[in-house]
Parts: structure tokens; C-alpha cells; sequence
């Protein structure tokens, strides 16, 4: 048992606001919403007071197999661009110099100063059938007249990464400013090409601001339901706004708890899954390390 030294003290009195902040604001509203979905709708929009699986009839409709892949696909691609574009930027400024990396980082900022709103409204100008960016394409030859640039999937995805491109942006600067980059030329000192170099040791040095972009980016795109609603239409329509009409539209709370729910499955267990094989790796490393009584003799 471990005892409580006065530093571990000091640790959890600090950590004490972070988890009661998850408490209150995360784990409590998740649990409501998970049991709101074993109970029975109201007439009025409400919850009843019996409970039933009816809430979760939507997972045999035909359409929902579609709906769930074309939002994961949509999620994983997002997370996709956001790294490819995101980690080029992070390293331009993390390696310029540090008068400029101020400026640098106030220009990925930038964009949130305007309402959220308004910029997804705003592409739907950009993407208009009769925009200015259409126009222009066809002038280059690079699109036909017949050509949509507006309510598909394309369309989605495109300001998906918009959006969602600086918090990759973030965490990936965070940890290529706290990278030893005299790791990289020891690599090539050592006779590692730049590819290998890239790959065995840059990466593995920026994993957790890797795994941070990929965080929070993949788990907010999954229940993205504004973007989809507005450049998508019926052929970009995600897992969000299945919800979002089961509670706006049809007032059913249950129904769209149970759609809810699942979402967080999806976004908690593979996470769960993580944590348990990189806990068995752990242990299996730890287990390896352990001499065998052959080494040291009787």
C-alpha cells in the first residue's frame, strides 16, 4: 500500500479540480444520457418512466449500416489530412525562429476568433453551384459544368479538416518544440537514411503529440452534425445528424440516448482497448527484463 507522502498530497489536491471537472461535466451527462436510452418516450418529448430497448431500433434499420461506415470513414479520413497537413506546419514552426513562432502560431489561431457558424457558412458560399470557385474551375477545364461541388461527401470532408486542422496543429507543434533534434543527426551519423531517420526516430520522438492530434480530432469529427447538416446533404449525412433529429425533429430523447450511446462505445472502447495492450506490452517488456535463475546460477 502506498503511503501518502506529503508530495503525493500535493499532487492529488492539485489533480482534485481536473476530476471533478470530468465528473461533473463528462462522466455524470454520459451516464444519464446512456440510461435515458433503456427507457420509453414520452408523448410530450420527455422520458417515461418504464423502460424498453426500443430506443435502440434504429441499429436494424437498413439505412444505419451506411450512416455508422460513412461516419467513421468521413472521422478516420479527416484525422488522416489533418496529420499529413498538420505535421508539416507544426515542424515550419517549431523550427522557425522564435521571434516569428508567435506570429506563426497566431495565424493557425486566427480562425477561431469567427463564429463557427459562419465559416462552415461561409464555405457554403466558397462551394456554391454558382460560386466563384466553381466558375473558376471550369474556366481551368479541371471540372465540368455538371460537376457539384456542394452537398456530397467531398464537400464534408473538406471542411471537416478546415475545421478541425489547428488542434491537430497544436499538439503536434507542442511536441516537435520539446524534440532533441540532435537525435535525428546522431541517426545519420550512425548511417540512417532521412527516410528512416523520419520513421524510427522523429516519430516515435512525437508520439504523444501524435496520439493527442489524432484524439482530438477523430473523436469531435464522429459526432460532427452542423458540417454534414449544411455542405453535406442526404448523400454526407453522419451518425450526429441521426441524433440531432431524433431529438430536434421527432422529440424522441430515447432514441437518440441510444444513438448517443453507441457513439460513445465507439469512441471508449478502442480506447479502452489501447490502454489494455499497451498495458500487456508493458508487462511483457518488464516480464522479459527479469533474469532466469540459467543466468545466474543456483
Amino acid at each position: 500500500m502506498r503511503t501518502l507522502t506529503p508530495r503525493r498530497i500535493q499532487e492529488t489536491l492539485f489533480t482534485a479540480p481536473s476530476f471533478l471537472w470530468l465528473l461533473v461535466l463528462f462522466l455524470v451527462p454520459t451516464l444519464m444520457v446512456v440510461s435515458m436510452s433503456f427507457r420509453t418516450a414520452d408523448p410530450y418529448g420527455g422520458i417515461g418512466d418504464s423502460f424498453s430497448l426500443e430506443g435502440f431500433k434504429d441499429i436494424f434499420s437498413p439505412s444505419f449500416p451506411g450512416i455508422l461506415f460513412r461516419t467513421v470513414n468521413l472521422s478516420f479520413q479527416t484525422t488522416l489530412w489533418c496529420l499529413a497537413l498538420g505535421l508539416p506546419v507544426a515542424y515550419f514552426i517549431a523550427r522557425a525562429e522564435k521571434k516569428h513562432q508567435a506570429h506563426l502560431m497566431l495565424l493557425i489561431i486566427i480562425p477561431f476568433w469567427t463564429n463557427f457558424l459562419i465559416r462552415v457558412y461561409a464555405w457554403k458560399i466558397i462551394l456554391h453551384p454558382e460560386g466563384m470557385l466553381k466558375d473558376m474551375l471550369v474556366a481551368l477545364r479541371l471540372v465540368s459544368e455538371d460537376t457539384s461541388l456542394l452537398y456530397n461527401q467531398g464537400a464534408v470532408l473538406l471542411v471537416l479538416v478546415y475545421t478541425y486542422l489547428p488542434f491537430a496543429v497544436l499538439p503536434l507543434y507542442a511536441a516537435i518544440e520539446k524534440f532533441d533534434f540532435t537525435l535525428i543527426e546522431a541517426s545519420r551519423d550512425l548511417g540512417a537514411g532521412p527516410l528512416r531517420s523520419f520513421f524510427r526516430v522523429f516519430l516515435p520522438g512525437i508520439s504523444q503529440g501524435i496520439v493527442s492530434a489524432v484524439m482530438v480530432v477523430f473523436i469531435p469529427a464522429l459526432g460532427s452534425y452542423v458540417i454534414p447538416d449544411m455542405v453535406g446533404g442526404t448523400d454526407g449525412e453522419m451518425l450526429g445528424n441521426k441524433i440531432a433529429q431524433r431529438v430536434f425533429v421527432d422529440r424522441n430523447l430515447p432514441r437518440g440516448s441510444a444513438l448517443s450511446t453507441l457513439l460513445v462505445l465507439a469512441v471508449v472502447l478502442p480506447v479502452i482497448g489501447g490502454l489494455v495492450v499497451k498495458k500487456i506490452r508493458s508487462n511483457g517488456r518488464a516480464f522479459a527484463d527479469v533474469p532466469s535463475i540459467g543466468e545466474h546460477g543456483l
